[in-house]
């Protein structure tokens, strides 16, 4: 049994180290949810990566404070918490939410592995030692400086270049790319930027032979990445539209696609990304893990998750000096010929480690019985 003692919510600021554009917009700072659970003397951690707008999901930072402090959190401390995958059954009278969901269960996977005294990713089932990384790149103001961008990256030794795309940001760029580097692993992700009239246009890159296009049609579809699919050599990855297992087996049945994208963050957390994974290597469908700019606690995170046997593919679990200045605790670094290790949980450190350069306000507290007063949480927003 895991007796967890309290629940701290901290919204902390992070400047990016450069700013990261795609479809949606530019992002040039993130606010982050972070989870701290205290449980007999250990403490442990968890990570909200729902953003400032809803526009990757329906989800905001704010949303997720709100559900966190008046339903999930309050579920969490009044429920016997045998285990990290004891979570999906405590949270499953409140629908959605899998962002907030996440960062809680996820946090209490780390307090599990304590316990355990394993590592994270053992206790996930992790069975590689060395994870493959990728690094995914923004939108760009020119194309000299994307080709810039991209050769940095490849001397740093990363095994994939993404290149986030857009009408008017596709074609043009790939064969310019294409052109100066034609050997190397290269996909795009267009998240959910075209719509059925740009099938030909679509098509037409096939061309450049390319590991994948992500997400290219509507971020909730199947139907109509399945006509794309039937009419492209290029393998479709989905993204967006995989939240759980069942949407895996729906889109793999329809052959909406031939590569997964498993972002624990997105499904809920680390039990319904496993199940994901399981769901996918039984169909011969590889994997890989995406990203959503976290601090080093996510990433730490996504690392562990692509230990699983199944994430063949390298993954978006880059350097994390490549978004931050500075991160809130012992960042990820690629290691030779770009790649990393699953390592121990995060370093529990007291809030002044969160960072120079962040800005970050405690938030309300959930407690167990006894601190908390009636059924609401104190709140000082």
């Amino acid at each position: 049994m895991l007796n967890i003692d309290a629940i701290h919510m901290r919204e902390i600021n992070m400047p990016l180290a450069h700013p990261f554009e795609t479809s949606f917009g530019l992002t040039t700072a993130r606010r982050i949810l972070l989870i701290e659970l205290e449980a007999e003397g250990l403490t442990a951690w968890g990570e909200c990566v729902a953003g400032e707008h809803p526009y990757f999901s329906d989800e905001t930072i704010d949303t997720a404070w709100l559900i966190t402090e008046s339903e999930l959190g309050p579920s969490l401390l009044d429920a016997e918490v045998e285990r990290g995958g004891s979570c999906p059954n405590i949270f499953r009278q409140v629908r959605g939410h899998r962002m907030a969901k996440a960062a809680l269960e996820n946090a209490v996977w780390d307090l599990e592995a304590q316990v355990e005294r394993i590592s994270l990713a053992e206790l996930l089932g992790g069975t590689r030692s060395v994870i493959p990384c990728g690094v995914s790149i923004g939108i760009q103001p020119s194309q000299a400086q994307l080709m810039e961008k991209i050769a940095t990256e490849l001397a740093a030794g990363y095994q994939r270049i993404k290149l986030k795309c857009k009408p008017g940001w596709d074609t043009k760029i790939f064969e310019a790319v294409r052109n100066r580097w034609p050997d190397i692993t290269l996909s795009c992700d267009a998240n959910s930027a075209y719509r059925m009239k740009d099938l030909d246009h679509i098509a037409s890159w096939d061309q450049f032979n390319l590991l994948m296009i992500e997400q290219p049609l509507w971020y909730d579809d199947f139907y109509f990445h399945s006509m794309l699919q039937k009419r492209l050599k290029t393998d479709i990855c989905l993204d967006e539209s995989i939240r759980n297992r069942r949407d895996a087996l729906a889109a793999i049945d329809m052959e909406s696609c031939r590569i997964l994208n498993i972002k624990v963050g997105r499904v809920g957390g680390f039990s319904e990304a496993i199940a994901v994974h399981n769901a996918a290597e039984e169909r011969g469908i590889p994997v890989w893990c995406g990203g959503m700019l976290e601090t080093g606690i996510g990433r730490s995170h996504n690392i562990a998750l692509s230990s699983l046997p199944n994430f063949s593919l390298p993954g978006d679990v880059s350097a994390s000096s490549r978004y931050w200045s500075q991160d809130i605790i012992e960042p990820a670094r690629a290691r030779l010929r770009g790649t990393t290790r699953p390592h121990r949980s995060p370093d529990r450190s007291p809030p002044d480690a969160l960072g120079k350069g962040t800005s970050h306000r405690l938030k309300p507290s959930i407690y167990r019985s006894g601190y908390r007063s009636g059924s609401g949480v104190a709140s000082s927003r």
